[in-house]
């Protein structure tokens, strides 16, 4: 009995570390500058999960701060794709989420209501040289 409760310990304990270490190494981490011009963000690992953090709001964008983040629970479920939900705070709303990503471009496709209010957004990748 000892022995298969330490073993279930070991599972959990192993698969939280794996999940941790995954989102260390994730693609995602980094700073972006969304494609409108009018934000930049890092993302960075925040507990299990990765947090979109605005870094930079253009000043003539309403309803954006800086310091203002997004919770997401993606992962991979292809090489360049991650696929999961988020949560935005600020707003209380939960989404559904994709994220296509090559070395230095990204585009994020984010769905309330089941699918049926969606929108895409391309995001470049401010910091090249870490990655």
């Amino acid at each position: 009995m000892k022995s298969s409760t330490l073993a279930s310990l070991v599972l959990v304990i192993g698969v939280g570390m794996s999940a941790n270490a995954f989102a260390a190494g994730s693609p995602l981490l980094g700073n972006w500058a969304r494609g409108d011009g009018k934000a930049r963000v890092i993302i960075e690992p925040c507990g299990d999960d990765l947090c979109a953090i605005n870094t930079w709001i253009r000043p003539d964008t309403k309803d954006e701060h800086v310091g203002d983040k997004l919770v997401m629970n993606v992962k991979p479920v292809q090489p360049a794709r991650w696929a999961g939900t988020a949560f935005d705070p600020q707003r209380n709303i939960n989404l559904s989420m994709t994220v296509d990503i090559k070395s230095s471009t990204m585009t994020t496709n984010g769905c309330v209501l089941g699918g049926l209010i969606c929108k895409e957004m391309g995001w470049t990748r401010l910091d090249l040289a870490n990655k």
